[in-house]
C-alpha cells in the first residue's frame, strides 16, 4: 500500500464575479468550437446569480470540514484544492504541494461517477499539470468512485425524506422521485476500457439505492444541462421533458433528487431550482428539491475513510450490486468512443 502525505480536492471551478464569467466559459469550452452566442446564452445563467457560481464557496466549506474531521480523528495530512477550469488551478495546487515537499498525494474528485467528463478529463488534466510543474511535482493517485458508498447514499436518503415533508401532506403518497444528473454525450458513456458505459449504470445504482428506501414512491432517472449540437446524441430524457410526462400522467407532485451532484452547483441552482421549478409550476406540479450531500458529516467522514482504505487501514464499503469501484484507472479507462 502506498503512503500518502496530502489529500488533493480536485473540482470543476467556477466564476466568482461578472467579469469572470466569459473567460471561465471560454476556458471550459476551449478547442470545442462552441459558438460565441451559445457561450453568451450560458453566461446568462451565471449573471442570474451576479456572475458567481456557488461551487468555489462550497469547496471552501468542504475543505474546512475535511480539515476539522481529519484533525478530530488523528489523520495528520494537509489538504490542497485545485480546479480544472478556474482559480485556484490544478497547476497552482501542485506547485504549492511541490514547494511544501509533498511527494505522494491522493485526489478526491467532486464527482462520484465514472465517465470521460467526470473522471478521465480530471486525470489527464492532473498529468498535464504535473508535466508543467516539472520533475519534482508530486505523484497524484485518485480515490475510487464513491457513488454507492454509504457516506454518499445515506445523506441523500435523508434529503429525500426532508423534501417529501415539505410537500402538501395530501400529495406526499403520490409524489414521484425524479433523480437527476448532468447529461453527457453518449460517446462519453460508451467509452472503451473496463468502465465503458459506467456513468449511467452507476447513476442507476445510486438512484436505486436511495429509491428502495421509499418503495411507495415511483422513481425515474433524468438529466439536465445538455449543451452542444442538437445532432450529437446525449443521455436523455431532460428533466423538463420528464416533468411533462409526469403531469400528463396525472402525477400531482415531484421531488427532484440531484443524484449526480455532490453540492449545489450552477446546474442545480439554475437548471433545477430555477428552470425545472418554473416548469413544474407551469404544469401545476407540486415541487420540492432534495439536498445534495454537501458537507454532511457522513460524506466528509467517507472521504477520510476512503483515504484510510486506500492506505490499507480501513475495509472497503459499498452498497448495491456493482460493488466498490476499482482504485487505479488503466490508461484506456473512460476514453471517449471514436467512430
Amino acid at each position: 500500500m502506498r503512503a500518502y502525505d496530502a489529500l488533493f480536492l480536485v473540482s470543476f471551478g467556477g466564476p466568482e464575479g461578472v467579469d469572470d464569467v466569459m473567460p471561465f466559459l471560454e476556458t471550459v469550452t476551449a478547442g470545442r468550437g462552441v459558438p460565441r452566442e451559445r457561450l453568451e446564452e450560458v453566461a446568462q445563467h451565471y449573471y442570474h446569480f451576479g456572475g458567481v457560481s456557488p461551487i468555489n464557496a462550497q469547496n471552501r466549506a468542504l475543505l474546512a470540514a475535511l480539515r476539522a474531521d481529519f484533525m478530530a480523528n488523528g489523520l495528520e495530512m494537509p489538504i490542497y484544492w485545485g480546479n480544472r477550469n478556474w482559480t485556484p488551478t490544478i497547476n497552482e495546487a501542485l506547485t504549492q504541494m511541490r514547494d511544501d515537499g509533498v511527494r505522494n498525494a491522493i485526489a478526491i474528485l467532486t464527482s462520484a461517477y465514472a465517465s470521460f467528463s467526470s473522471c478521465r478529463q480530471y486525470l489527464d488534466a492532473i498529468e498535464r499539470a504535473r508535466a508543467e510543474v516539472g520533475a519534482d511535482a508530486p505523484r497524484v493517485d485518485r480515490l475510487r468512485q464513491y457513488f454507492n458508498h454509504p457516506g454518499f447514499v445515506e445523506p441523500m436518503v435523508d434529503g429525500v425524506r426532508a423534501a417529501l415533508a415539505t410537500l402538501p401532506e395530501t400529495l406526499v403518497p403520490q409524489a414521484h422521485l425524479a433523480f437527476v444528473a448532468h447529461s453527457i454525450p453518449t460517446a462519453m458513456d460508451v467509452a472503451s476500457g473496463p468502465d465503458g458505459g459506467a456513468y449511467k449504470r452507476q447513476l442507476e445504482e445510486a438512484a436505486g439505492l436511495v429509491a428502495r428506501r421509499f418503495p411507495e414512491h415511483e422513481a425515474s432517472l433524468s438529466y439536465c444541462s445538455r449543451s452542444g449540437s442538437a445532432s450529437t446524441p446525449w443521455l436523455e430524457p431532460d428533466i423538463c421533458d420528464r416533468l411533462d410526462e409526469l403531469a400528463n400522467a396525472g402525477t400531482p407532485a415531484v421531488v427532484v433528487v440531484p443524484v449526480g451532484f455532490v453540492s449545489d452547483h450552477m446546474e442545480v441552482v439554475y437548471d433545477l431550482d430555477t428552470e425545472a421549478a418554473a416548469k413544474a409550476e407551469e404544469l401545476g406540479l407540486a415541487f420540492a428539491r432534495s439536498a445534495t450531500v454537501g458537507t454532511d458529516p457522513r460524506f466528509v467522514a467517507m472521504i477520510r475513510e476512503l483515504v484510510l482504505e486506500r492506505m490499507g487501514e480501513a475495509d472497503k464499503r459499498a452498497l448495491g450490486d456493482l460493488g466498490a469501484a476499482h482504485d487505479v484507472c488503466p490508461a484506456t479507462c473512460c476514453r471517449m468512443a471514436t467512430r
